[in-house]
C-alpha cells in the first residue's frame, strides 16, 4: 500500500460531500442513491478498496497514537437503519483497540437530565493519540428533541430559558464547543448517513423478515417514519448552523451500504492526513539509551 497514492484517491472520492459553509446548503441536493457513477468501477472492488482503506486508517492511527498531539473525534448521526453502525464496525475493523473508544447515545438518564445537555457527551471526550467515535451525540438535543418537543420538558430548564430562540442558542453553544475542541488538538469530523425513505422500508422489512435481526427492530421506530418531513428540516437546519471549516459536516450518500463505508473511510482518512502525524523523534540521548540496550542484550 503506497499510503499517498491512498490519501490523494481518499481526497477525491469523499470532498464532494464536505460541507464546510452551511448556507448554501439544501439537503435536497444530495441524492441518498449516489455513488458519483463509479458503481461499474468500484464496486466489484469494494472489499478490496475498503480493506486498502483500514489499513491506511491503522497506519494513520498509530503515528496518531505515538506522536500523542491530537485526538479525532468521529460523531456518526443518521436515521434508523441507515448504517451508522455498520458504517463504524467494518470502517474501524483493522484499528488498534487500545486507541479507540466507541460510545453510543441513548435516551438520557435521570443523571444525565440533571446536568447540561452536553455533559455526558463531554465526558466521553478521547484523550490525545486517540479516536472517539460517538454514535449519536449532543446532536440529538437539536434533533430528536426539536421534532418531539415533549423531550425538552424533560430537562428540567427554567422556564424563562425555553423560548423561540432555543434552537439557534444551541446551534451556537455547539459551534462554540467545537471550536474549543479545534483550539485543543481534537479534530471533529461529522457524518450523516443520508438514507432515502425508501431504502430504510425496505431494510426495516428485511429485518422483520429475519428472525436474527428483530432485536434490531423496535415499533418505535417504525412510529418514528411519519415524523421523517420534521426530522430532514431538523437535519437540513442542524448542518446549516454547524457546518464549519474546523468542524465540518460529510453528508454521506447510505443507500448503498458498500459505497457509503468506503466514503467514510475516506473522509477518515483525509481528516487525519491533515494533521500531519508523524513519529516522534528519536534524539541523540535516546539513541544512546538504545545502544547500551543493545549492547546488554547480546552481553547475555
Amino acid at each position: 500500500m503506497k499510503l499517498d497514492r491512498v490519501i490523494r484517491q481518499s481526497r477525491k472520492l469523499c470532498r464532494p460531500f464536505r460541507i464546510t459553509d452551511g448556507d448554501r446548503f439544501r439537503l435536497a441536493d444530495i441524492d441518498p442513491g449516489d455513488t458519483l457513477g463509479l458503481d461499474s468501477e468500484i464496486r466489484p472492488r469494494a472489499k478490496e478498496l475498503l480493506a486498502t482503506g483500514v489499513e491506511a486508517l491503522a497506519e494513520l492511527q498509530d503515528r496518531l497514537y505515538a506522536q500523542d498531539r491530537w485526538a479525532v473525534l468521529l460523531i456518526f448521526q443518521a436515521m434508523d437503519a441507515a448504517g451508522k453502525d455498520g458504517a463504524i464496525k467494518h470502517v474501524m475493523s483493522g484499528v488498534n483497540p487500545q486507541g479507540c473508544q466507541v460510545y453510543s447515545f441513548k435516551a438520557p438518564s435521570s443523571e444525565d437530565l440533571d446536568h447540561d445537555y452536553l455533559w455526558r457527551c463531554m465526558k466521553a471526550l478521547p484523550e490525545r493519540g486517540r479516536i472517539g467515535i460517538f454514535n449519536r451525540s449532543y446532536y440529538e438535543e437539536v434533533l430528536a428533541v426539536r421534532v418531539h418537543p415533549e423531550f425538552l420538558g424533560k430537562q428540567k430548564l427554567p422556564l424563562r430559558l425555553v423560548t423561540k430562540k432555543i434552537w439557534d442558542e444551541r446551534y451556537e453553544d455547539i459551534r462554540n464547543f467545537e471550536d474549543y475542541l479545534s483550539r485543543n488538538g481534537v479534530a471533529v469530523c461529522k457524518f450523516f448517513l443520508h438514507v432515502s425513505k425508501q431504502e430504510q422500508k425496505r431494510r426495516f422489512l428485511e429485518r422483520l423478515d429475519n428472525p436474527e435481526k428483530h432485536w434490531k427492530f423496535s415499533t418505535a421506530d417504525a412510529r418514528e417514519r411519519g415524523y421523517w418531513k420534521d426530522y430532514m428540516a431538523a437535519y437540513e437546519d442542524m448542518i446549516r448552523a454547524t457546518a464549519t471549516e474546523e468542524a465540518p459536516w460529510y453528508v454521506m450518500p447510505a443507500d448503498n451500504k458498500w459505497f457509503t463505508r468506503i466514503a467514510v473511510a475516506c473522509a477518515i482518512i483525509d481528516t487525519m492526513w491533515s494533521l500531519d502525524l508523524k513519529y516522534p523523534e528519536v534524539t541523540d540521548a535516546m539513541k544512546k539509551d538504545l545502544a547500551q540496550a543493545r549492547r546488554m542484550l547480546l552481553k547475555e
